[in-house]
């Protein structure tokens, strides 16, 4: 679907948008037929009310104080949702930052998952608000719709096949370059983790590798695409399979990331590799105990196959690094552990470089996607080194799960500045401008970051 802002007409309705502080002077200035209007419907400022006004004078939403905005974000699509169908402008004082951010949950507010069931479309249609750059907040918009999509799609339908063709999708709107790696291939071209963790499936693994830009720093996002996890031979009970397609989360992310960079022109060299898998049961499945070896050359004991994420990243990192780029980020929904030290609103991201730290936490907090830093702790590393091979995939005990799943990770990143982020994608309740579902995380303060950290 396309989320974007509503054409000037000579039916735009203004949307005065009111605190609680401020909501009973404007009151005072107006018409008795609105005074008497807002007063029988008990409007008063409070976050996420939204009242039609009498007389052609256009709505009313409130925005709370400043104690219950800080719990929460996109405060006005909650009003949106509430208002009649019609075409509709902010009048505000918001500053630059918070009225893009407003804009943005409003188009967000509007994406609906409709392959499976019809879905009632968004009524109030938005014009961009001036003193915002539209063009690309309706790139941002339609970067996380993408992320959102491809995760909401069960894995009936987003198989590795799929998710390669809706990478080549997303290359032809931007006229990018894909190349595939299939099935025995990924062992005669030196993937064998990721051959090994997809060969139980009878849909082949791939590795997807699309590349567009031809000047400007290098730029490679690495998303994990296993696109269901029953665990494999240590497989998940029930309730911990029922969510397993969103397991390709991290593809999603950086594809939606790569929507955005591409309809912006970023000036970078682009390059997104993503493994995609489905870790499935049958006789040829990889077993606890076995030793693979990555491409890197790194030796790895498998003590849990359901740790099977940073298995098939390893493998696209290793050839990530290879050429040297400018900046990593790998994006995957990679432990449970990432969840509990955070929860599912926040993306936890592991970083040793402070200039990435100090641009993406700027970006983060003007972006309306928190993030949070997690520590590459090196006394860790001992956890991760099994002593029959170099590494572990799943250290016993239970401790620092996120952590030395990260440690795992960095140790095939050498020549680069890196960057991991261990994100949920999902929104299990639902909020404003989110849907319960499928949903991006840590993408738009990445995208707001990029200038500053490739010092564009």
């Amino acid at each position: 679907m396309n989320l974007s802002f509503a054409k000037p007409d000579d039916a735009i309705r203004p949307i005065h948008i009111l605190d609680e502080t401020a909501a009973p002077d404007w009151l005072k200035k107006q018409p008795q037929v609105v005074q008497d209007w807002v007063t029988t419907h008990d409007f008063k400022g409070a976050l996420g009310q939204a009242l039609l006004l009498p007389n052609d004078a256009g709505a009313v939403i409130g925005y709370g104080n400043e104690q219950t905005r800080a719990r929460g974000r996109f405060h006005l699509a909650a009003g949106a949702a509430k208002l009649p169908a019609g075409t509709y402008t902010f009048v505000s004082d918001l500053d630059a930052d918070t009225l893009a951010n407003e804009a943005l949950g409003w188009l967000l507010a509007g994406y609906r998952f409709d392959r499976y069931k019809d879905q009632p479309p968004m009524r109030a249609h938005l014009v961009a608000p001036d003193g915002i750059n539209a063009a690309q907040i309706e790139a941002i918009a339609n970067g996380e719709a993408l992320s959102r999509t491809l995760i909401n799609t069960p894995a009936s339908d987003m198989g590795p096949p799929d998710l390669e063709q809706a990478a080549r999708d997303l290359a032809s709107t931007f006229s990018a370059q894909v190349s595939v790696t299939v099935g025995d291939d990924l062992l005669t071209q030196n993937f064998p983790m990721i051959h090994t963790v997809g060969r139980a499936a009878d849909r082949a693994p791939r590795l997807i590798d699309m590349t567009w830009g031809t000047t400007g720093p290098k730029l490679t996002l690495v998303g994990k695409g296993v696109c269901f996890d029953t665990g494999g031979l240590n497989l998940k009970p029930g309730a911990s399979m029922g969510l397993m397609k969103k397991d390709m989360g991290g593809s999603a992310a950086v594809l939606g990331l790569a929507h955005m960079i591409m309809a912006t022109g970023l000036p970078v060299q682009l390059r997104v590799l993503i493994p995609a898998v489905e870790n499935s049961v049958s006789g040829n499945a990889f077993r606890p105990q076995d030793i693979l070896t990555s491409r890197k050359g790194l030796t790895v004991e498998i003590n849990n196959t359901d740790a099977e994420g940073r298995l098939v990243l390893a493998d696209a990192l290793a050839l990530a690094d290879e050429d040297n780029p400018d900046l990593i980020i790998s994006m995957a929904t990679l432990t449970g552990a990432a969840r509990v030290a955070v929860g599912p609103d926040l993306a936890p991201y592991y970083a040793d470089d402070a200039s990435l730290v100090a641009a993406l936490e700027a970006a983060a907090l003007t972006s309306a996607d928190p993030v949070w830093r997690m520590p590459f702790h090196a006394p860790y590393e001992a956890m991760i080194e099994p002593g029959i091979a170099d590494l572990d995939n799943a250290p016993k005990g239970g401790f620092a799960g996120s952590i030395t799943a990260a440690l795992f990770l960095r140790r095939f990143v050498e020549q680069s500045r890196y960057m991991h982020f261990d994100i949920y994608g999902w929104q299990p309740t639902a909020a404003p401008a989110r849907p319960k579902g499928g949903v991006g995380q840590g993408t738009r303060a990445l995208f707001a970051a990029l200038p500053d950290m490739l010092n564009l």
